[in-house]
């Protein structure tokens, strides 16, 4: 006998219960009647979307999810559907999937390990349960389990040994460099012990600062990948199982992992795409000053809503080079973006004018500098306004990491694309973006950074050379090695000790800045949460 399940790598909105069902209805009734599936499975908590973080704490989000659920089970004939819910009961709620048939709910099941680490904080808002679920699908027992239970022993092994032949996994596993593989390893680990099949259904898309991959994929019990999804992309597909002592997957179509540059240019085009989507903005502004950074963005910008939805503008100063003007232009015209030149030397000479009775005899320094950026931020906002689009900043991790930006000035914004992209890998991105179709003038790349304040900057005036920076911050910041170790290594002691001291002076600056892409295993905001106040390492 063969089985056939369709795996819904889908995009979801959280909170959306009534648009998150009809897609629920809409992806079903295909994979039932065009792909002639028996069971279609969807990511976890399906239904209100994930993270749905404290909307999980109002009573009256939970009373509309369990009606939504009701309502959607009431529609499903003719095939078997698995839906991730947040189950209402009294006290906490459970983080729950519904086995969906004939009308109706034969069975559900409640995730066992609530993960507490890093962006996830589940033990906030959901009890974990210790109750396996095997259901029948066609004389076939076929266990459930939801993300979490898959990176632990115990939820897997428990479902084999209740008799599954099939295991189930729902997800909702967030995107960062490399997971994929890291769980194809892990379920390899599970299924080494339980020795069954796995099908592992993954959500797709953007939501606030993470994004989530898909890259579903289903393993033979002997840890062989039979099948895997493409990442960033909605799959609705099936996969066929021979069902006998033993149920063993079909060889289907296995995806080839993206390479890093692509995997990561792919997150931020996808999480640029869902924010603004999402959250109903008609478009993107950005500042585009003819550097690496404002032109990589301009790129993914361009490519996640296309050039007619984005705007740039040039904001000339006293010191911004000609050919900064030149290569921002040609960018902008290579990728058909509209572009605007507003120069900031009247509102730079205003601002001066207005303070200089209070700051007479005080020597010029980063104030001044400070006030052209943040008079490009007042044009900025201005152009988001008037357009509704959103404005798009254009820093990177190892410039908010070290405080080597203008609050209220290029730190405004609404959403922050390379908020975890480090500096060197910003330039891999370029040339990777530039290898698929050239968008970013050589120049850019080639040309020494420098934010154009003050006559012949550059940023190693100011900070260390990127390549020592990344490596210093890589250690401290992702891996929270002490500064002793760091120097252990083999860095610079002056320069791991003021690495140190600019992160943890400048963690203020990081809490007003606005949400980006979490790509790393460590991103500042959701993932890591340092006091402002502090005297640890003064």
């Amino acid at each position: 006998m063969k089985l056939r399940i369709a795996i819904a790598q889908l995009d979801f909105l959280v909170g959306d219960l009534k648009g998150n069902a009809r897609r629920v209805l809409e992806a079903t009734a295909e994979a039932r009647d065009r792909l002639k599936a028996q069971m279609i499975v969807f990511p976890e908590l399906t239904l209100c979307g994930y993270p749905p973080e404290d909307l999980i704490l109002r009573p009256d989000f939970l009373i509309a999810a369990e009606h939504a659920l009701h309502e959607l089970a009431a529609q499903i004939q003719g095939i078997t559907a698995i839906v991730g819910f947040p189950e209402k009961q009294i006290g906490m709620p459970y983080n729950s999937a519904a086995v969906i048939r004939g009308g109706a709910i034969l069975s559900v099941y409640r995730k066992q390990a609530l993960p507490n680490y890093g962006v996830f904080d589940e033990k906030r808002y959901f009890l974990p349960s210790h109750d396996s679920c095997v259901f029948d699908l066609q004389g076939v027992p076929v266990g459930l389990t939801i993300c979490e239970d898959v990176w632990l022993p115990g939820a897997v092994e428990r479902a084999a040994e209740a008799g599954a032949k099939l295991v189930l996994n729902i997800n909702a596993s967030p995107y960062q460099a490399g997971k994929s593989r890291d769980r194809e390893a892990v379920v390899r680990e599970r299924l080494a012990v339980a020795g069954v099949p796995l099908v592992y259904a993954n959500l797709v898309g953007g939501q606030d600062e993470l994004v989530f991959d898909g890259a579903s994929f289903v393993m033979d019990r002997k840890g062989r990948v039979t099948y895997r999804a493409p990442e960033f992309e909605e799959v609705l597909t099936t996969v066929e199982f021979d069902c006998g002592e033993s149920v063993e997957p079909l060889p289907g179509e296995v995806a080839e992992p993206a390479s890093p540059e692509a995997s990561v240019y792919k997150a931020l085009v996808t999480g640029i795409r869902d924010y603004v989507r999402k959250n109903g903005f008609k478009g993107a502004v950005l500042g585009l000053s003819g550097g690496i950074d404002s032109a990589l963005t301009l790129a993914l910008a361009a490519d996640a809503l296309g050039p007619d939805q984005v705007d740039a503008v040039l904001m000339p100063s006293r010191y911004t080079a000609d050919m900064s003007i030149e290569d921002a232009r040609l960018e902008a015209e290579i990728l058909g973006c509209r572009y605007h030149i507003i120069p900031i030397e009247p509102a730079f000479k205003a601002f001066l004018g207005m303070l200089k009775d209070s700051f007479r005899g005080l020597p010029p320094d980063t104030t001044e500098e400070n006030i052209q950026a943040r008079c490009r931020g007042i044009v900025l906002m201005a152009f988001s306004n008037k357009t509704g689009k959103i404005l798009l900043t254009t820093g990177n991790k190892s410039e908010m990491s070290v405080g080597y930006a203008t609050l209220y000035g290029d730190m405004a914004g609404g959403f922050a694309p390379l908020k975890d992209v480090p500096k060197m890998l910003v330039y891999r991105l370029a040339e990777y973006r530039n290898h698929l179709a050239p968008v970013i003038p050589r120049r850019v790349i080639d040309r020494p950074p420098s934010a154009e304040l003050r006559p012949d900057q550059k940023d190693e005036d100011s900070l260390p050379p990127y390549p020592v920076l990344d490596a210093i911050l890589e250690l401290y910041v992702e891996h929270d090695q002490a500064v002793d170790e760091i120097i252990a290594a083999g860095y610079p002691e002056p320069e791991v000790r003021r690495v140190a001291r600019m992160v943890d002076r400048n963690e203020y600056k990081r809490r007003q800045a606005p949400p980006g892409v979490k790509i790393s295993r460590r991103a500042f905001g959701r993932d890591r949460r340092y006091p402002i106040t502090s005297g640890f390492g003064r």
